[in-house]
């Protein structure tokens, strides 16, 4: 069931990605032959597995020197190093005026996450939650509400640069106020 999810998935993205790239300006892209991109996607996978293996197993151990709870290190490291690709991907998109690449890819990242990706895993295996992981629940629901807010009331649809500064402020106070 879940591997017929995922193949449905894939269809739908990659239907998705050719209807959008139809409509924009085509660049140079190296081809490859089928045989050597589904190896590349085979080992692109053995990697990812590998290193989100890695990445578990090196929370736990940072977690058991620092004397920091498992909950802390994945709010924080874990979350953070899982996050830096889109915040390279947000941070060149904004750059480059491209607000929609921008915003959308932080919020759906955050869709992706929350809904398949412990959807998913739940699916395998319930997930009893700790109660240490309540506050970043609690958070979650106040961004999120904070962000409707900045989006819908006053300039409508516009982030400012004062509303980034205080996100960030807020973010340092979560992780201040963390459970360590």
């Amino acid at each position: 069931a879940l591997l017929s999810m995922f193949v449905i998935f894939l269809v739908y993205i990659t239907g998705m990605a050719r209807t959008i790239l139809a409509s924009e300006p085509q660049e140079e892209h190296p081809v490859f032959s089928s045989g050597k991109s589904v190896l590349l996607i085979c080992l692109g996978l053995i990697l990812l597995v590998l290193g989100g293996k890695g990445c578990v197993d090196g929370a736990i151990r940072i977690a058991a020197w620092l004397g920091l709870s498992k909950s802390f290190i994945a709010v924080t490291l874990v979350a953070v190093g899982t996050s830096i690709p889109e915040l390279a991907t947000s941070a060149v998109a904004a750059y480059k005026k491209n607000p929609d690449i921008a915003v959308g890819n932080a919020v759906g990242s955050n869709i992706f996450n929350i809904f398949l990706i412990l959807g998913i895993s739940t699916v395998i295996r319930p997930i009893p939650v700790p109660t240490d992981l309540m506050l970043s629940i609690y958070a979650g629901i106040f961004v999120t509400l904070i962000l409707f807010m900045i989006l819908f009331v006053g300039k409508r649809h516009i982030i400012d640069r004062w509303q980034g500064a205080v996100m960030l402020g807020l973010y340092i106070l979560y992780l201040i106020i963390q459970p360590k």
